[in-house]
C-alpha cells in the first residue's frame, strides 16, 4: 500500500513536470525534467523561489534560465566546486605559513651564527672600541631577529584566522549538503547515511533504535487550495514540532515532499510512540494563518508510523514496517499514531535493550 501511494504521488509530480516543459516549450532533457519535477514536489524551497522569480521577471523561461537554475541548485558538481575552491585557498594558506616558518628558521639560524662569531671575536678583542663595535653588531642582530619573530607572530595569527574562516566555510558547505533548506531539518541524503550507521551501532551495542515516519494529512489538497507558500508554512510547522520534541541524539529529517522521519537511538518502541504523540498533538494545537491575507486556515493534522529495529532487519525492512504502520493510520482515519505492534499479524518482537 505504501508503494501504491508513493506511485500515485510521484506520478502527479511527474505529470506536472511534463506540463511545465510543454508550457515553456523546453527540451525534455533529464536535467530540465529534474528541475520541474523538483519544483512540482516543492522539496527545494530555494529552487522554487528562483523559478518563481525568473517567471515573474520574464515572459518566457528560456533553456538558459532553466540551465542556470539547474547549475545553481541541482548540479552534482555544485557543492564539489565550492569545496574545491575552499580547499585550494586552504592549501595556499598552509603553504604560505610553511614558507614563513622556513624563512624565520633561516633568520634564527643566522642569529645563531652571529652569536657563535661574536664568541670567537671576544677571545681576540684588543681594545674598548672593538668591544663597542661587537656589542653594536649583536644588538642589531638581536633587534632584527626580534622584529622578524614579531612579524612572524602577526602573520601566523592572520593565517590562523584565515584557516579558521575557511574551516567554517567547509563546515557550512557540509551542513548545507545534509540540510533541507526549507525546514532546516536533515535531508534524505543524511537520513540514508544515518540509518545504516545507526543500525550497525544498535546491533553492536544491543541498544534499541526506533524510527518514526510522519505524513501530513491531505497535504496535496491543502497545497492546491492555498498555494505553495502556505504549503511551505505547513511544512515548517511540522518541522518545528518535530525539532522541539526530540532528544539531542535523535535525527529528524525531511524524508520526502510532505513526509518526515526521525531516527531515535536508545529509544524503545513505547518511548517512540510517546514522542510521536507529543509531535502529533503539538501540530494539531496550532491554528494556521495565511500570512498574505491573515485568513485563518484552521488546523492541520499528521499521521505517524513507528517501528523499532529487529535483529535481522535491513534498512529497507526497518523502514517498510514504519511505513506500513503509517499507512495503517492513514487508512484508519488519519490524525493518529500507529506502531508496528498495532498491525495485525505482526511477526517477531522488536529488539530491545
Amino acid at each position: 500500500m505504501a508503494q501504491e501511494d508513493d506511485h500515485k504521488r510521484t506520478i502527479v509530480y511527474a505529470e506536472r513536470a511534463l506540463d511545465c516543459l510543454r508550457q515553456y516549450a523546453l527540451p525534455a532533457y533529464p536535467r530540465f525534467y529534474e528541475v520541474w519535477y523538483t519544483y512540482a514536489a516543492g522539496f527545494n524551497h530555494a529552487l522554487n523561489k528562483a523559478v518563481n522569480d525568473a517567471s515573474d521577471s520574464a515572459e518566457h523561461l528560456s533553456s538558459e534560465n532553466v540551465q542556470d537554475i539547474y547549475n545553481q541548485f541541482l548540479s552534482p558538481n555544485r557543492l564539489g566546486d565550492r569545496i574545491d575552491k575552499v580547499g585550494t585557498k586552504l592549501s595556499a594558506e598552509i603553504r604560505d605559513m610553511i614558507d614563513r616558518l622556513s624563512q624565520n628558521a633561516d633568520i634564527v639560524s643566522e642569529y645563531g651564527n652571529s652569536l657563535e662569531g661574536a664568541r670567537n671575536e671576544l677571545e681576540n678583542l684588543k681594545s674598548p672600541a672593538q668591544l663597542n663595535a661587537l656589542v653594536a653588531k649583536l644588538l642589531k642582530a638581536t633587534a632584527d631577529t626580534a622584529a622578524a619573530n614579531s612579524s612572524l607572530e602577526e602573520q601566523l595569527i592572520e593565517s590562523r584566522e584565515q584557516i579558521e574562516a575557511l574551516q567554517e566555510s567547509l563546515e557550512a558547505i557540509r551542513h548545507e549538503s545534509v540540510t533541507d533548506d526549507l525546514t532546516t531539518l536533515f535531508n534524505r541524503k543524511h537520513f540514508d547515511q544515518s540509518i545504516e550507521r545507526m543500525m550497525r551501532h544498535a546491533a553492536d551495542t544491543k541498544e534499541p533504535l526506533s524510527l518514526l515516519i510522519t505524513d501530513i494529512d491531505h497535504f496535496k489538497q491543502f497545497n492546491d487550495n492555498y498555494g505553495h507558500q502556505t504549503g511551505d508554512q505547513v511544512l515548517r510547522l511540522v518541522a518545528v514540532a518535530s525539532k522541539q520534541n526530540v532528544k539531542g541524539k535523535d535525527v529528524p529529517c525531511r524524508y520526502g515532499g510532505e513526509e518526515f522521519a526521525i531516527l531515535m537511538p536508545h529509544t524503545t518502541l513505547q518511548q517512540a510512540v510517546s514522542v510521536a504523540e507529543q509531535i502529533r498533538r503539538a501540530v494539531m494545537s496550532k491554528e494556521l494563518v495565511k500570512r498574505s491575507t491573515g485568513e485563518n486556515l484552521g488546523r492541520i493534522t499528521i499521521t505517524i508510523g513507528a517501528a523499532t529495529m529487529r535483529a535481522d532487519d535491513t534498512a529497507h525492512s526497518f523502514i517498510a514496517r514504519a511505513d506500513k504502520a503509517l499507512y495503517a493510520g492513514k487508512h484508519g482515519g488519519r490524525n493518529q499514531v500507529r506502531s508496528e505492534s498495532d498491525l495485525e499479524g505482526a511477526k517477531g518482537a522488536p529488539q530491545v535493550a
